[in-house]
């Protein structure tokens, strides 16, 4: 397996928020994760980019223990994420924001990086406002450039924490078709978000968290049928006839 979960438990002082999870992703998937708020989702993704060290169990990529390897030096491997907030360095132009993640994520000099920066912008369609000043975006620019960054990375899994949300019917579906688009790059996509029937559209897979432990795993329209699952979400967001459309894929771009 690509990514690999060992018995990970993760507290904080007295309050365990993931008391033991195992998970086994395959590289190249698509796998999105979902589950009410307080499951433990965003601290999973902390496990894994290196943000928070476990108390115990192992993180694995590609069959070499990270576990105590910290973000940077997990960033050098190939895990890149982003957050639900965007993070931009707002003093940067959107070019010198990439620019930095490719220098520093990739560890890439010179023309490499220039290179990597221009098509990561390429990729999430921000190249025309690369001069741009990072605090002048709208939301939905604000999070491609949160995405771009990541991308500069170059990364080989992408851990991506409700890039959707606060997005319009149209903005999601644009986020959806570069997503996908990353993924069929060749890119491991894990995938938290609110908006479940959008991230059904896509996903391959669909974890399921509460309590810090995993509830369901597998395809996603057969997951949402797990009692436990429905039981979990009172039957609200998962009732909601009115899925996002499923987007289309388009060619890749080429780098600037």
């Amino acid at each position: 397996m690509f990514l690999e979960l060992g018995d990970v438990r993760k507290a904080y002082g007295r309050s365990v928020v993931i008391p033991g999870l195992s998970l086994a992703v395959g590289e190249g998937e698509f796998v999105g994760v979902i589950g009410p708020n307080g499951a433990g989702k965003s601290t999973l993704f902390g496990v894994i980019s290196g943000g928070l060290v476990a108390d115990s169990g192992q993180v694995k990529l590609a069959g070499a223990d990270i576990s105590r390897i910290d973000a940077a030096g997990r960033c050098h491997l190939g895990i890149a994420r982003t957050f639900q907030i965007p993070q931009p360095f707002l003093g940067l132009t959107v070019y010198e924001n990439a620019l930095v993640s490719a220098t520093f994520g990739a560890k890439l000099d010179g023309h490499e990086a220039e290179a990597a920066a221009c098509q990561a912008l390429e990729q999430t369609g921000l190249l025309p406002l690369a001069n741009n000043a990072a605090d002048t975006l709208t939301l939905l620019q604000r999070k491609r450039l949160e995405l771009a960054r990541a991308i500069a990375t170059k990364p080989r899994l992408l851990l991506l924490d409700e890039v959707a949300g606060g997005l319009t019917d149209a903005e999601v579906i644009e986020l959806l078709e570069l997503i996908v688009r990353i993924n069929q790059s060749g890119v491991t996509v894990l995938w938290i978000e609110h908006l479940v029937h959008a991230l059904v559209s896509v996903a391959q897979r669909l974890v399921v968290l509460a309590e810090g432990q995993i509830v369901a795993d597998g395809k996603p329209r057969e997951v949402l049928e797990v009692p436990a699952v429905r039981e979990t979400y009172l039957g609200s967001d998962l009732d909601d006839d009115n899925e996002v459309p499923q987007p289309q894929s388009g060619d890749s771009h080429a780098a600037c």
